[in-house]
């Protein structure tokens, strides 16, 4: 029984990382999204539809730090800040000029050992719920960043229960999980809006 219930779980946690991360993005604020974003400079390009950011080896650590300094302009602390990109984007890191163990700080480099750690103060993290936009036939992805502050996030599971199988010899368990997420610090939140180049 121990195997459904934590394979459940896990397909609860895929469902629920898929609705938060596919609907936050639109929440970032006005000055952390676009091809004017900085709150300062207001010119930094993050992409926008119809004209996303083509990222390859060359350029996709210029862009990471393009979203760094899209929260420093906002004066968001640096504690505590995350990106999730997707698992080709994770790839092309690997193959980038991070690979050399010298520019990350590491004894090893990530294509050794397959972490990428941290890449100017973010934590990243790889997820494959990032969902795939069409964009005029291109294929695009909402890269978000930011920090803890950015998004709440409230989960609880209020039920569950075993019934009788209709079907089989056995028991099945069910339960109920309610939970809400809501952009509360606009300017802690990026939106990074990327195509493969």
């Amino acid at each position: 029984m121990d195997i459904f219930t934590n394979d459940a779980g896990e397909q609860m946690k895929i469902a629920i990382d898929n609705d938060v991360l596919n609907n936050v993005a639109a929440d970032a604020a006005a000055d952390n999204q676009g091809a004017t974003a900085g709150a300062i400079s207001g010119d930094i390009d993050l992409g926008t539809t119809g004209a996303s950011i083509g990222l390859d080896k060359d350029n996709i650590l210029d862009n990471i730090l393009k979203c760094g300094q899209v929260l420093d302009e906002q004066n968001v602390p640096e504690d505590g800040r995350w990106m999730v990109i997707p698992a080709w984007m994770s790839a092309m890191l690997k193959t980038s000029d991070l690979r050399q163990a010298y520019l990350t700080g590491d004894a090893e480099s990530p294509l050794r050992n397959g972490k990428i750690g941290m890449i100017d103060r973010f934590t990243l993290y790889v997820s494959n719920n990032l969902d795939v936009v069409d964009d005029s036939g291109t294929n695009c992805w909402h890269v978000l960043s930011g920090t803890r502050d950015a998004i709440s996030f409230a989960s609880q599971i209020t039920n569950v229960e075993t019934l009788r199988a209709q079907t089989t010899f056995g028991n099945i368990v069910r339960g109920l999980n309610v939970y809400g997420f809501k952009v509360v610090k606009p300017e802690a939140l990026v939106d990074l809006y990327v195509s493969k180049a």
